[in-house]
């Protein structure tokens, strides 16, 4: 192609000026006379027809269940920066993460020096802190932090339990052997896999850091982590009791099935995707 054709180099919009996230699902996804369209069979979340999608003032296509998608629209993704990634309903699963996000490395680069810095680091996870519990700890070591964290989590675990009408004995997982685990520390395992999945989107659509956590510090995955941790006590929890309560009420319904459900209803009606991005975003928002 010759250089500046139809000014091609120049159409791509900044991600900062772009509109967020558009779910599809059920449906195919492909090019005609150069416009991106969606032809949906038809579900909960959008009625069956055929949709232009404004591509350009997106960051990221969700593609759900039921989607397929066809070489062009790949292409004119890819050409103009919105990415693509296949997720499973409602975001509890994300399948693949091509490269993606905004235009430069500037969240990256912010997130790489405030890690570099432990006294930055701290900042970020007091930061972190005041985001879940709407305070900021007057304390500084870590430890204390975590010891902190864990007694406020341990207390929501018991007022949500008992808010959802579901017997609590304390969290408990063996991860040789998950199955053994009683019905609502299971149900917990299984909406944190959702979270964290909806998490990994975040952070893959701001291209941000995933192994450079604040709190978490080993996993490769660690500021998934970190950020799944901010709704534990607001999205997590609160799907895991329900969806255990409803199976212990009718023991037909499949444990990990109906965690998944709730949650992709959660994660739409909180719009939690989008609002996991603006939490990245201000975490960074002031250095140190």
């Amino acid at each position: 192609m010759l250089a500046g054709r139809l000014g091609l180099e120049t159409a791509r919009i900044p991600h900062a000026d772009r509109h967020g996230l558009v779910w599809l699902e059920r449906g195919q996804l492909y090019v005609e006379d150069g416009t991106l369209r969606f032809r949906a069979a038809g579900s909960d979340s959008l009625a069956a027809g055929d949709y232009a999608i404004p591509f350009q003032t997106l960051s990221l296509v969700l593609l759900g269940p039921g989607g397929s998608v066809s070489h062009d629209a790949l292409r004119l993704l890819a050409r103009h920066g919105t990415g693509l990634v296949a997720v499973g309903e409602g975001g509890v699963r994300l399948y693949s993460a091509p490269q993606i996000g905004p235009d430069d490395s500037m969240l990256a680069r912010r997130q790489a020096r405030l890690w570099a810095d432990p006294d930055t680091r701290l900042g970020i996870a007091r930061r972190m802190f005041a985001l879940r519990f709407g305070e900021v700890p007057p304390h500084q070591s870590p430890d204390v932090l975590r010891g902190i964290e864990g007694a406020r989590i341990k207390e929501a675990y018991r007022l949500l339990a008992h808010q959802h009408r579901v017997p609590w004995n304390g969290r408990r997982y063996d991860r040789q052997n998950p199955g053994a685990a009683d019905i609502p520390n299971q149900a917990i395992n299984h909406a944190a896999t959702c979270v964290e999945a909806a998490a990994l989107i975040a952070v893959a659509a701001t291209a941000t850091i995933p192994q450079l956590g604040f709190v978490h510090e080993d996993s490769a995955s660690a500021f998934v982590l970190d950020i799944a941790d901010l709704v534990r006590t607001t999205v997590t929890v609160p799907v895991a009791f329900a969806a255990a309560r409803a199976c212990m009420d009718d023991p037909a319904l499949a444990l990990e099935r109906e965690v998944r459900r709730r949650a992709g209803a959660a994660f739409r009606k909180e719009n939690l995707i989008d609002g996991l991005i603006d939490r990245i975003k201000t975490l960074f928002e002031a250095e140190g």
